[in-house]
């Protein structure tokens, strides 16, 4: 699942800095579906780090 959302924001990130002409609504959703992208990158790393600290601290107290 994060591979697959950290390569949708990557191409739209590509879209982003592109230069190509693109409508003003169309500029604008694309850059709401990007910090959209990005909440949900922070919140999945976020996880994967509390979950990959608590196994550390299992492992400890063994």
């Amino acid at each position: 699942m994060h591979k697959i959302i950290k390569k949708i924001s990557q191409a739209v990130q590509v879209l982003l800095l592109a230069p190509i002409k693109l409508p003003g609504k169309a500029l604008n959703i694309i850059k709401y579906v990007a910090v959209g992208l990005g909440v949900l990158e922070a919140v999945m790393e976020k996880e994967v780090n509390e979950l990959s600290s608590d196994e550390v601290n299992e492992d400890e107290g063994d």
